[in-house]
């Protein structure tokens, strides 16, 4: 399959942040929006996002959420999606039900990824691959990662941490099924359109 783009919000964002997802998700093809407002309440992002599921969904985005199950079903979410220090992936599958999307941190670990697997992940997250803005990552990820994982395995595999347009070459051909991009979108030079404009151009290979 053609690599995808999946976004994620940024870590704090306020309500007007909604038109500029429009902006955004209107310029090209977005596989999937991860709401992670990791600089906000629980009660905040209770009323940040409904208005961005709202507009993600109508759009054929899937939406999931980070880190809390239960959240992601209260607010309508396509899934949610756990880091190592979550709620383990086999009790976040079993939280969600088999309807609704599960995806799993993994680090640089094949034996994490291989596990979240068993446990019923949608898709593998590896990473960091380069330095980010929105976190510290605990890891260095090798793109030779993405090639062994999508040579032998059926389940998607997402490159996160730092991507952006002018790094993101070398993700798409080890085999990333998708790049999860935060500041690489929301930060473009250009603007949030046109960064997927050119994302969407790198990933059909134009």
């Amino acid at each position: 399959m053609t690599c995808q783009l999946y976004l994620l919000t940024p870590p704090r964002i306020d309500p007007g942040f909604v038109d500029t997802l429009v902006e955004a998700l209107d310029a090209g093809k977005v596989a999937a929006l991860q709401i992670r407002l990791k600089d906000h309440t629980v009660d905040e992002i209770k009323a940040l996002a409904p208005p961005l599921i709202r507009v993600a969904q109508k759009r054929g985005v899937a939406v999931l959420l980070n880190d809390d199950p239960e959240l992601a079903i209260a607010l309508g979410c396509d899934g949610v999606h756990v880091g190592q220090g979550d709620v383990p992936a086999k009790q976040a599958r079993a939280a969600i039900g088999p309807q609704r999307m599960l995806g799993v941190t993994c680090h640089d670990s094949r034996h994490l990824a291989m596990q979240a697997g068993e446990a019923g992940a949608d898709y593998v997250a590896f990473g960091a691959f380069y330095p980010t803005q929105t976190k510290s990552p605990p890891t260095q990820a090798d793109p030779a990662l993405l090639t062994w994982w999508s040579e032998l395995f059926e389940i998607p595999c997402v490159a996160i941490g730092g991507i952006t347009f002018d790094n993101a070459q070398p993700l798409v051909e080890a085999g990333a099924d998708f790049l999860a991009v935060s500041s690489g979108v929301w930060s473009h030079v250009d603007g949030p359109a046109a960064a997927v404009i050119a994302f969407n151009a790198l990933m059909r290979g134009e």
